[in-house]
């Protein structure tokens, strides 16, 4: 029977939530903190799912209702109102880390700066385990000088490549390397440099085509992008190159490669069958699909149930997509390539995974992208067009945007008040005291959300307007820039080496440091479980 919203939610010592966390039973550990929060400090296996967009992201994180969660946050009460809303979405076994992530640390447990820190924590145990080569920026530049044979592939996502990248270098995203090996290596003795734009692909991607057997000499880019600009060289700007088709040939080899790689890490082949039952008739254990195709190939067809999580990227960054820690996850493209390629790193990193190779015409198909809020989960509150939104809001009505802070200070309307959901609290008395409370903002769950609060905080009449700036200056709002927030309220922005990839040297040399010293932190943590197999 479900529990009362109100209902006191069980507080748990951390020595028994770190217990919780290598029994080998499912659990999820979700900071409910915003990014900054949690970017300045979290328990190694704490996933962050903010409160200011909670019901809008947790369901995807945390699919089956039953499973064990615990809540962290500052001690500061955001992880009881979370808890009272997922109790309306259905969460039943819900506990709250006694004394937030302070007492983590006083525990004597390590807080860890950063995001998606294992994920990044595996690739500086993997260098160290398998001695993976890299090379110099100027190593590099000094080989592009003498004319040899050599090819750079940059293995992040395409847009990220367009942003900036080492000369010469060619987009081959994440999974898509090994795919298409054949046809991005011009020949067996081309020396193949992996770059990212720190440390974590570029080590991926080249251990990753040393694994899977490929005959040219394969380096990483020490410290990729970043290394570069370190090393005195500049960037270029350039659209990512279309990936290449692959040949028959290039096919078959792939293929060889991908079944090589399943029997050396003992990585099952499934069935449709057998993944439809496991997401429909096992109410124990958590199942997650995830597509590592392209996204195009993703939207065009794909199994139903399966979320589109590019393959360099899940392995990158795996607590975007999974927050339960002990789940199945299942691989799935087209030809089971590029799914062997995500799910022989997955393993590694001390998961349950296995492929999923769905051909086309092997039957039906979804279509579209990967639907990300259940409208049931949000709460319903009033819109207001723009044409309604000024005569609504009438003489003494308040307005308060539910952006990001960085957001607001790019533009918001005139008069508007910035608040974080989980700060509303906080708001001026002139707003808290208004009979009438208008919410702008781009993003439409996280207005709601704030709406739907601020309604249960103040009993006022909340509306919301949704839209960007063309729909406030529509309304007759006008738009002002400015530097508020202060820096100190800015709890949704991680300050955490953020101009790193603006010229800041100091902070390139900080975050390769940083990348460095994981190894060290990861083996005094204990709770990895990472389970390498060179």
């Amino acid at each position: 029977m479900a529990l009362p919203d109100h209902a006191p939610v069980d507080e748990v010592a951390p020595q028994t939530v770190r217990q919780w966390l290598v029994d080998k039973s499912e659990i999820a550990f979700i900071d409910v903190r915003e990014e900054g929060q949690h970017g300045l400090g979290h328990p190694l296996l704490s996933v962050n799912v903010p409160y200011s967009r909670l019901e809008a992201e947790f369901r995807l994180r945390v699919p089956r209702p039953s499973t064990r969660i615990v809540l962290l946050d500052a001690g500061d009460g955001t992880a009881a109102k979370a808890a009272r809303h997922l109790r309306r979405l259905g969460y039943g076994d819900l506990h709250i880390l006694q004394g937030g992530a302070e007492a983590w640390r006083a525990a004597g447990f390590d807080l860890f700066d950063g995001t998606s820190v294992p994920s990044k924590a595996f690739a500086e145990v993997l260098e160290i385990a398998a001695h993976t080569p890299a090379i110099s920026a100027k190593e590099l530049e000094d080989i592009k000088k003498s004319g040899s044979d050599y090819v750079i592939l940059d293995t992040r996502t395409p847009e990220e490549f367009s942003r900036f990248h080492v000369p010469g270098a060619r987009s081959a995203p994440g999974v898509e390397l090994i795919a298409r090996a054949d046809e991005l290596i011009p020949s067996p003795e081309t020396l193949v440099v992996v770059s990212c734009a720190g440390r974590t692909r570029s080590i991926i991607g080249a251990q990753g085509l040393i694994n899977a057997g490929i005959s040219n000499r394969v380096v990483s880019l020490a410290g990729g992008t970043q290394g570069w600009r370190l090393a005195g060289f500049e960037l270029e700007t350039s659209p990512a190159d279309g990936l290449p088709e692959r040949s028959e040939a290039a096919t078959r080899a792939a293929l060889d490669r991908a079944a090589a790689l399943r029997a050396k890490h003992t990585i099952s082949l499934v069935s449709r069958s057998i993944v439809a039952a496991w997401l429909t008739d096992d109410p124990a254990r958590t199942t997650y699909v995830f597509d590592v195709r392209t996204k195009a190939e993703y939207e065009a067809g794909h199994l139903p149930g399966a979320i589109w999580a590019p393959g360099g990227q899940l392995v990158q960054a795996l607590d975007l997509w999974v927050g339960v820690r002990g789940a199945r996850l299942v691989a799935a493209d087209d030809d089971g390539v590029r799914a062997t390629v995500a799910a022989h790193w997955l393993k590694q990193m001390g998961w349950d995974v296995s492929v999923l190779a769905v051909p086309p015409g092997s039957g039906p198909l979804a279509s579209g992208p990967t639907p990300q809020i259940t409208a049931s989960d949000l709460p319903a509150v009033s819109s207001l067009t723009p044409l309604e939104a000024a005569a609504w809001l009438g003489k003494g009505g308040k307005i308060v945007s539910a952006d990001s802070s960085a957001a607001f200070r790019s533009g918001h309307p005139e008069g508007a008040y910035w608040s974080n959901r989980a700060q509303l609290h906080r708001l001026p008395d002139a707003v808290l005291t208004a009979d009438r409370i208008l919410i702008v903002g781009a993003d439409s769950a996280a207005a709601a959300l704030v709406a739907s609060d601020l309604i249960e905080l103040t009993g006022a009449e909340v509306r919301v307007l949704p839209g960007d700036g063309r729909a406030w200056t529509a309304a007759g709002f006008c738009l002002v820039v400015s530097q508020e927030p202060l820096d100190v309220d800015r709890i949704d922005y991680l300050f955490w080496n953020h101009a790193r990839h603006q010229g800041d040297f100091a902070g390139m040399r900080a975050y390769l440091q940083w990348e460095l010293d994981l190894p060290k932190r990861i083996e005094a943590d204990g709770t990895a479980g990472f389970r390498l197999q060179l």
